[in-house]
């Protein structure tokens, strides 16, 4: 089991009244075949003194090419993923052109142990997906924030 911690942002519009969220493919030949329960919200890990909002701006920045957008940050709390690995969540109102975000690339060895290594980006499709959508592509401990932000909206209005 992982004792890391990463942190997210889970990006929200309302469109025609209807709640649309931005997840992530990750990019690399292990998730190149694999749809439903593969998306993610963009995440990554907690630095050792950092702070986790810090954190989830950072890592959404370095996998979007995006800034947060300036609105409130709502807090979506944890979940732990089959890993073990911790990941919070905030939420943030906004858009991004999901076509034109960029992400870092990774260089890993593949297959593992033959010697080469390629290059991948490290998450290599960004999606505006409704709620349902989002239901069935994103990781499946992941999808509480879904809930979580949905409640919150509801008792927003």
């Amino acid at each position: 089991m992982s004792n890391k911690l990463s942190a997210g942002i889970l990006l929200y519009r309302l469109r025609d009244d209807r709640l649309q969220v931005l997840i992530g493919h990750p990019g690399g030949p292990f998730w190149a075949d694999k749809e439903e329960g593969a998306w993610s919200i963009p995440k990554g890990l907690v630095e050792p003194g950092e702070d986790p909002e810090a954190a989830a701006r950072r890592e959404f920045e370095e996998e979007t090419a995006s800034p947060v957008p300036c609105a409130e940050m709502v807090g979506l709390g944890s979940i732990t993923q089959r890993s073990g690995k911790t990941v919070l969540a905030w939420a943030v109102e906004g858009s991004i052109a999901a076509d034109s975000a960029r992400c870092n690339i990774v260089i890993m060895e593949w297959p593992r142990g033959g010697g080469k290594t390629i290059e991948f980006p490290e998450i290599d499709e960004f999606r505006w997906c409704t709620f349902s959508e989002a239901q069935r592509l994103l990781n499946g401990a992941q999808k509480p924030f879904l809930d979580r932000l949905q409640k919150w909206l509801d008792h927003r209005t």
